[in-house]
């Protein structure tokens, strides 16, 4: 009865929940050394998004490797975060660092596309990002790579909120910005 009840909840957690895509990064088979052998599991770590900002991950252990991604999965829709974006970019350039791993995201033209590399392109399609330049410095280890590339796009601001803080009007920031790219064209 009780395994029934808990079927029925995790059915009408899908339909909440639906939209939501999840991606596979990584999957590692982990060994235990233990006195009569190896003892091997999986570990996955799974990023979730739904194309409209939203973007999360998870890791998830288990002895199979179907029930690591379920469990990474479920992590990953728990620890959902709202990315902010502008015109399918984003609206600064930012640095994303976790341990020894540096992501460094720059917005785009429309019309570039996602240029960037394995696990970093991942998450920005997932969130809806469509026009990003990003570089991976450091460790190519995936899961510094994804928290460096979470914590970059964490910081983001809205351009307002931007022109907010520094108490100028949005038309000068906007202005600022523009006349930077084209005076360095010159």
């Amino acid at each position: 009865m009780a395994r029934e009840e808990r079927v029925k909840k995790d059915s009408s957690k899908d339909i909440e929940s639906d939209g939501l895509q999840d991606r596979v990064v990584h999957i590692a088979r982990v060994a235990k050394v233990v006195k009569g052998g190896r003892r091997f599991s999986f570990s996955a770590l799974v990023v979730v998004g739904d194309g409209k900002g939203r973007v999360g991950f998870g890791l998830g252990k288990a002895g199979e490797v179907p029930d690591a991604i379920k469990k990474g999965a479920d992590q990953a829709k728990k620890n959902m975060l709202k990315i902010i974006t502008q015109d399918g970019t984003i609206p600064f350039e930012t640095i994303g660092k976790f341990g020894s791993a540096k992501v460094l995201m720059f917005p785009a033209r429309k019309g570039t596309g996602t240029i960037a590399g394995g696990s970093v392109r991942i998450i920005c399609e997932l969130a809806g990002i469509q026009d990003i330049v990003c570089k991976v410095h450091g460790t190519k280890n995936y899961h510094s790579v994804v928290r460096a590339a979470i914590n970059g796009l964490k910081e983001m601001v809205s351009v307002e909120d931007y022109a907010a803080d520094r108490g100028k009007s949005l038309d000068q920031i906007l202005q600022l910005r523009n006349t930077k790219s084209k005076g360095s064209a010159k």
